[in-house]
């Protein structure tokens, strides 16, 4: 599709892939961390407040939503227009009114475990938590209850497309159809590519090192059972280094913003209480409440933490070491190393095999899209071999040492049917599953009421142009 043409209901399943492009992770620095909606243009002492631009039931496109999709492609020549990105955003909101309607739902313990990798990315990007705070001027709890409403959103839209698609299958024969229909000197050259299976070990907060930072906090609860001020105590003590200088005033938060040890011990005291120590993900807490109003509520806290990057890795070093000349001497295969041994889940039980997290393919490109440490390990093995125990830390933020393994590689070639034919699968594949959201598109269209706002009258949303607002249809 050509991506300056006004896209009609036969591309919806094409679109879709620009949609959650859309609704992709926010980016650090993003406007997605601080919008707020409002239901009219309203210019206070000359500043713009955002609006809404389109309905889908009682879901909103903000005009910062597009203005932020259009920058995407800033300097672009094949940019998509405005009317393609709205529809495009609107197909996103038919996806979640669809998922509410047909009681779609997705666990809180994966839309926290996504959240937490979205942080600790924020974390690799801006070098520390100290300095995501200072950029955002809000503590790492208040950011991850503002985007946690949009990782849930972007989890049920993908759970939508998969019940959508689940049943979707492809054959030999029909990838072999679709290779033969592309002309030869058409065919992509393909980089070279590896195989890689690893073994990770994490490091662990000690018994004695958990106790410490209860001693200190319950020291610090006996200290303002005593008089002490809370938001004193906070400046003073908590390595929150956002909420600190509030004196651990957190806001208010919407339930179900906030990691569920917190919450949970939040709304189980009454307002002026304390908690008792709580663990979490962030570390340790000593929580008060301050108030609720509706579905939200007040808290306060002083946060202790361990210093992750100074746990020690020497007994996950030693496992893994000994775990290696089992294997080098042939009396434990690596595969089954991984699956009894590896603390990635992730890759446990597949023999420890990495893949790509877009495509779920096995075999990795080895070009400038792999990370430039793995890359320059890789190039000083040959295959068939494993690394030493190596320094590691996961896409969460957890310290820890691994051993790759070096499974095969595939040198650069052009396509060809038998050794690409995984690849080959996957578009023929996400061909058939877009051909099936085309269809469920037709059928549900009418299942939700939409309405945009008259400036983007000429905008054709499902294939109909958009005149006052009115609702879309076939």
């Amino acid at each position: 599709m050509n991506l300056v043409q006004t896209i009609s209901l036969g591309l919806l399943g094409s679109t879709l892939a620009l949609a959650h492009s859309l609704s992709g992770p926010a980016k650090p620095g993003s406007a997605k961390f601080t919008r707020k909606a409002v239901t009219a243009d309203t210019s206070t002492e000359g500043v713009l407040l955002n609006k809404i631009i389109a309905k889908v039931d009682n879901y909103y496109v903000l005009k910062s939503d597009l203005d932020e999709s259009m920058q995407q492609y800033a300097g672009n020549p094949k940019a998509p227009k405005d009317c393609q990105i709205l529809e495009s955003l609107v197909i996103s909101k038919m996806m979640l009114a669809k998922a509410e309607i047909d009681s779609v739902v997705v666990p809180d313990k994966e839309i926290d475990s996504q959240l937490d990798g979205r942080m600790s990315y924020m974390v690799q990007q801006y070098g520390s938590e100290k300095n995501i705070v200072e950029q955002f001027g809000k503590s790492l709890e208040m950011l991850k209850s503002e985007v946690r409403s949009q990782v849930k959103d972007q989890l049920v839209t993908r759970e939508m497309q998969r019940k959508i698609t689940e049943k979707m299958k492809v054959t030999p024969r029909e990838v072999l159809k679709f290779y033969n229909s592309i002309p030869r000197d058409s065919l992509p050259y393909m980089p070279a590519e590896v195989e890689i299976a690893q073994i990770v070990r994490y490091a662990k907060v000690t018994k004695s090192q958990k106790e410490t930072l209860r001693q200190r906090l319950l020291a610090l609860r006996d200290s303002i059972s005593k008089g002490a001020d809370f938001a004193a105590v906070a400046k003073a003590n908590s390595e929150d280094v956002g909420s600190a200088p509030n004196g651990g005033d957190l806001g208010y938060a919407k339930r179900g913003a906030m990691v569920a040890p917190f919450e949970g011990a939040a709304l189980k005291l009454k307002p002026g209480e304390m908690s008792d120590v709580v663990e979490s993900e962030f570390g340790f807490h000593l929580i008060q409440l301050i108030e609720t109003r509706g579905a939200e509520y007040h808290a306060r806290h002083i946060l202790l933490r361990p210093e992750y990057a100074r746990l020690d890795v020497t007994d996950a070093t030693r496992f893994l070491d000994s775990l290696r000349t089992l294997i080098v001497v042939d009396s434990l295969k690596f595969e089954k190393a991984a699956k009894l041994h590896s603390e990635d889940k992730a890759t446990a039980d597949a023999g420890g095999q990495l893949r790509d997290p877009q495509t779920g393919n096995s075999r990795l490109a080895m070009d400038g899209t792999m990370d430039y440490a793995l890359f320059s390990t890789l190039d000083t093995m040959t295959v068939g071999k494993m690394t030493p125990v190596l320094p590691y830390r996961s896409d969460d933020g957890k310290t820890g040492v691994r051993i790759l393994y070096y499974r095969a590689k595939i040198e650069p070639h052009t396509a060809d049917y038998k050794l690409d034919f995984e690849k080959l699968q996957n578009i023929v594949l996400q061909n058939k599953k877009n051909r099936a959201i085309d269809e469920w598109f037709r059928k549900s269209v009418s299942d939700v009421y939409i309405t945009v706002e008259p400036e983007y009258n000429g905008c054709k949303i499902f294939g109909t142009t958009q005149t006052n607002g009115a609702q879309a249809s076939n």
